[in-house]
């Protein structure tokens, strides 16, 4: 086995010509993960420690146990080459696509899957819930970026039908659960790998633009409550006060003890009493970016996006330097996941999306959460500490206008 994929990394351009390189843009996507995971805990103990208690909340200690095996997950994908992971990527989406279905089976007893606002996505395991759509992005990631990393056809218009098909399968099985949110951070992650291999931009507008005027039409099937989420959400932008005691509340809330955080934010104490006392729904979760805005002001929020923003850095850092086509689309594929559950929960948070249930990456508890993000920076970690001197097949690089790769920096195998 080990011959094989040994055999298999040679054949693919790197192997033995991958060199360590120790010195590399992952680990800024390492240490801000690192300091992103602490104010998630801190974040989480200011949410969930009752008022007269003292040292970490059990919720908050918990967070800390998921951090720990987050790291260690990390670490143990980014030692392997990836090529490896590209190698294991179809018992990978085998395992996910089962465990999707078995969400979905009606005979499975309520105590193993238990469904969570009328949604059938998590699996008890005793000590922690899992969720399979968390890792489910992950490994749809991998499929994407091993199947696009030698491909020219999707430069036609017609060629994006095979990205979008294999995007189908996920998306298709995650919207049944149901679970729209967690379904749609998909697409972005599809839109960047087929952009940076090479799609024609003027054929993503227009599947872009046919996507939203389609989805008006989508309405008449929504759920009754995500009706009310669109509707609760055009009467915000409206400027309305209707519904901020029912559909609304969780928004006005998240917003108004954000704004009590002013400049500079409040100090421990009242930042505690201020989310207790306002009871601000889902504050260790999905509202735990208005916790901390509470605690450090403004300038504490824009500090956090910034955390953030190194963490993509680090990522496409990793991507550009990278002579390994499928290393460069995972490293991007990855980081746009990252980014767009980033802003969807900060928008969630300051009332310019719909409230969909989205975590907000390191900070928002939950096990499964935590540590599918952890294993996406060991997977970026990882493309970072092995780089290609060169490649053997003309990857996704194109002239502007030529279906053609450009073929001046592929060099070829020399004679033994």
């Amino acid at each position: 086995m080990l011959d094989r994929v040994h055999g298999f990394m040679l054949a693919e351009g790197s192997g033995s010509r991958a060199k360590w390189v120790l010195l590399n843009f992952g680990w800024l996507s390492f240490a801000a993960a690192f300091a992103l995971s602490l104010l998630g805990v801190y974040a989480i103990d200011i949410a969930t420690r009752p008022e007269d208690a003292s040292g970490l909340s059990s919720t908050a200690h918990r967070q800390l146990i998921f951090v720990g095996v987050g790291i260690v997950v990390a670490g143990i994908v980014c030692v392997p080459h990836y090529r490896l992971i590209g190698f294991l990527r179809w018992p990978l989406a085998l395992l996910t696509i089962g465990l999707l279905i078995f969400l979905l089976l009606p005979f499975i007893p309520s105590s193993i899957v238990t469904p969570r606002n009328g949604t059938r996505g998590w699996i008890d395991l005793g000590p922690m819930d899992f969720q399979p759509s968390e890792v489910a992005k992950v490994v749809f990631v991998i499929m994407l970026a091993w199947h696009m990393r030698y491909r020219r056809s999707h430069r036609k218009f017609l060629g994006l039908v095979g990205p979008g098909l294999i995007a189908f399968v996920p998306i298709g099985l995650i919207m049944l659960q149901p679970d729209f949110g967690t379904a749609m951070m998909i697409v972005p992650a599809l839109g960047a790998i087929v952009i940076a291999a090479g799609a024609k931009l003027r054929h993503i507008a227009v599947i872009a633009l046919v996507a939203a005027l389609a989805a008006p039409a989508s309405y008449p099937f929504l759920k009754p409550y995500q009706k009310e989420r669109v509707v609760g959400l055009i009467r915000q932008i409206q400027g309305s006060q209707e519904g901020a005691d029912d559909i609304n509340y969780q928004s006005y809330t998240a917003q108004k003890v954000m704004g009590s955080g002013l400049a500079k934010g409040n100090a421990d104490d009242h930042a505690r009493a201020l989310i207790r006392y306002n009871r601000l729904p889902e504050a260790h979760n999905d509202m735990v970016y208005s916790v901390l805005v509470t605690r450090f002001g403004f300038w504490g929020g824009v500090g956090i996006l910034g955390i953030y923003l190194a963490w993509l850095l680090g990522a496409l850092g990793v991507a550009a330097v990278c002579a390994d086509p499928f290393g460069r689309l995972l490293a991007v594929g990855l980081a746009a996941l990252i980014a767009a559950q980033t802003i969807v929960n900060v928008g969630m948070n300051v009332g310019l999306v719909p409230i969909v249930g989205i975590t907000l990456p390191f900070l928002s508890y939950g096990g499964s959460s935590i540590v599918a993000v952890w294993l996406t920076t060991g997977l970026v970690l990882g493309v970072g500490l092995r780089r290609s001197s060169q490649s053997y097949r003309p990857s996704f690089e194109y002239a502007e206008g030529d279906a053609q790769p450009v073929l001046s920096n592929v060099r070829t195998r020399p004679s033994p």
